[in-house]
């Protein structure tokens, strides 16, 4: 099994692995592929540990789907991946599984940078949410590799300049935000370094 399940609460069926292991691999990604599931899935372990999960067997599998499907530039990634999730969970089922919440939280994902924390009431999906946007508030080198990566996934999609525009433009977003993070847990801890690393790269497009 790849590290990067390493902190799953459950092992994966040695196929189902390879399927997802697979399915990150295509394409070839700079950023959305296994390591950050198990960076997400690091963020995953931290709140099991603090506040806990209430559904954490769901939650852990929208975290191992959520970017199964990553086309840079396409508007049904987030669909198409909790598509993915429910045949791979029918293939390999487990008992007393929530697929339709499972699916519903790989597709809240699309709405990054748009919710705000009255618009989420379940904290279950707002602390998910929270783990794969804990980039933000990474250590600076981090989170300049990981906007590194952004860029080196649209290369070629679209053109630099752009690229350029619209990427400034949803950092700009994000930091205008009352609220980065949704849940008090990661808002907390990342908030104000999530702050400083947007306005630094936002000083750096051009």
């Amino acid at each position: 099994m790849s590290d990067a399940f390493a902190l799953l609460p459950f092992p994966l069926p040695p196929d189902q692995a390879a399927a997802i292991a697979q399915a990150y691999a295509t394409p070839p990604r700079a950023y959305h592929d296994l390591h950050h599931v198990g960076e997400v899935l690091r963020h995953y372990d931290e709140v099991a540990r603090g506040p806990g999960w209430v559904h954490p067997r769901e939650v852990a599998f929208a975290v191992v789907y959520h970017d199964a499907i990553y086309v840079a530039g396409a508007k049904d990634n987030e669909a198409r991946s909790a598509t993915v999730a429910r045949e791979d969970l029918a293939r390999w089922p487990m008992d007393r599984l929530d697929i339709d919440r499972i699916a519903h939280l790989i597709e809240l994902t699309a709405r990054h940078g748009t919710l705000s924390p009255g618009d989420v009431p379940d904290e279950d999906t707002r602390l998910f949410l929270d783990c794969d946007m804990a980039i933000l508030g990474a250590a600076p080198a981090v989170f300049d590799a990981y906007d590194r990566g952004i860029t080196a996934e649209y290369r070629g999609v679209v053109p630099g300049w752009m690229f350029a525009i619209n990427r400034k433009r949803f950092l700009k977003g994000l930091l205008a935000r009352e609220r980065i993070y949704l849940s008090d847990f990661f808002h907390a801890r990342l908030d104000a370094s999530a702050r400083n690393n947007l306005r630094r790269a936002i000083t750096t497009k051009r």
